[in-house]
């Protein structure tokens, strides 16, 4: 069921949801969350849909915010809100609201939205595309819990990811750290069945995908490892190599679907990791509203290896080799004292969770505390590999 109210306020909206649930027959209110996607007209279709596909598995009111450009003069001084009301087979398995804010209304759309807000529910904003650099101080940024943005959308992912570390507050999360949550789960339990030490590892992937970056951002940071970022055609991420104390631990994915695992002295074995919508992903991140630490941890650790000094950042957003002396010097500190590196990780942060850190054993972990683990200049950089 569908209902348009043109030039109309949130009371006004707010009563039409009641009419349109009353009018199906489901006047009780059984939604989790509401989930502000932040649009343009261009991506409006396709970032609904997938919240639509998402609600599903979390029903939520979805709050669609959709900001308009007045072609004239005269028009940017005129304030109007047109809103489209969905409930039922429309919505998903919630409720959805389109706001459209023309004129002066559109740079205090926080003023419309906070009156559409389940009560004593979560609150989960979402910016398929133009995040903005500081999402926790954006107007409608503040009232939410978790804050999802897409570093692949941007123009420059690199410059994306960096902005996201400078401006990192708990609650951000990023769909392009969560489309690696599968390889992560399989490196970390290939790792389980094998009694080693990893000494170096390599992400191969697409150029201008952040998703590679992250993944090599991750490895280096819980394993403390030399990492080197290579480029491939892709699709996406294709391939992880790890050199360990009993040789080489390979997982390849040629064609986005249907992956290899290959493992020292064990037969290789195909595995599902099959490149997931963005309804799936968004679904992902909206199981938990706690503050990701583990995406913390390795997007502050790549903001040190993604440059920062003239020519250290290539064309393309990938990461470069570090050429300072000091940087040397740290990689050479670290690599002399691997050993000792690969132990400063934490045991309890390391055996958490499969998906969120790889196992204590494969990092050498005999619990130490974190104010043993080097600083990132002491760590080796993570460096490109040739195409």
């Amino acid at each position: 069921m569908k209902t348009d109210l043109t030039d109309t306020t949130a009371s006004k909206i707010n009563k039409a949801l009641v009419k349109a649930r009353r009018a199906i027959g489901t006047p009780a209110v059984g939604m989790v969350l509401t989930l502000v996607l932040v649009t343009d007209e261009e991506n409006a279709y396709d970032a609904l849909k997938a919240a639509n596909d998402a609600s599903r598995e979390h029903p939520s009111r979805t709050l669609v915010v959709i900001k308009r450009v007045s072609r004239g003069p005269r028009d940017r001084t005129k304030s109007r809100l047109d809103a489209e009301v969905r409930v039922g087979a429309d919505a998903g398995a919630g409720e959805t609201v389109v706001l459209r804010l023309y004129g002066e209304v559109a740079d205090h759309a926080q003023s419309v939205v906070l009156p559409l807000l389940l009560p004593d529910a979560p609150v989960v904003v979402w910016w398929p595309v133009n995040a903005p650099l500081d999402p926790a101080r954006d107007p409608l940024g503040a009232l939410a819990q978790r804050r999802v943005t897409d570093s692949y959308s941007a123009e420059k992912p690199i410059e994306e990811l960096r902005a996201r570390a400078d401006n990192y507050e708990p609650g951000d999360t990023d769909l392009a750290w969560t489309r690696i949550t599968p390889w992560r789960s399989m490196l970390a339990a290939a790792l389980d069945q094998v009694d080693c030490e990893v000494i170096s590892a390599e992400v191969q992937g697409e150029q201008y995908n952040p998703s590679v970056e992250l993944l090599a951002m991750w490895l280096a940071d819980r394993l403390h490892v030399h990492v080197r970022r290579g480029v491939s055609a892709g699709p996406g991420l294709n391939e992880v190599r790890m050199l360990t104390s009993n040789g080489p631990i390979r997982l390849y994915r040629p064609s986005g679907g249907l992956a290899l695992l290959t493992l020292e002295d064990q037969p290789d074995r195909a595995v599902a990791l099959k490149r997931r919508e963005t309804s799936e992903l968004l679904a992902e991140e909206l199981r938990r509203l706690d503050p990701d630490d583990t995406y913390a941890s390795a997007l502050r650790f790549g903001v040190d290896r993604l440059g920062g000094s003239p020519g250290s950042a290539l064309p393309g957003g990938t990461m470069s080799e570090t050429a300072s002396a000091s940087a040397s010097t740290g990689g050479a500190a670290s690599t002399s004292a691997s050993g000792s590196a690969s132990t400063a990780a934490s045991g309890s942060a390391a055996s958490a969770s499969a998906a969120s850190a790889l196992p204590a054993s494969a990092a050498g972990v005999d619990g130490e505390g974190e104010d043993e683990r080097p600083t990132p200049a002491q760590m080796p950089p993570v460096k490109k590999a040739a195409s």
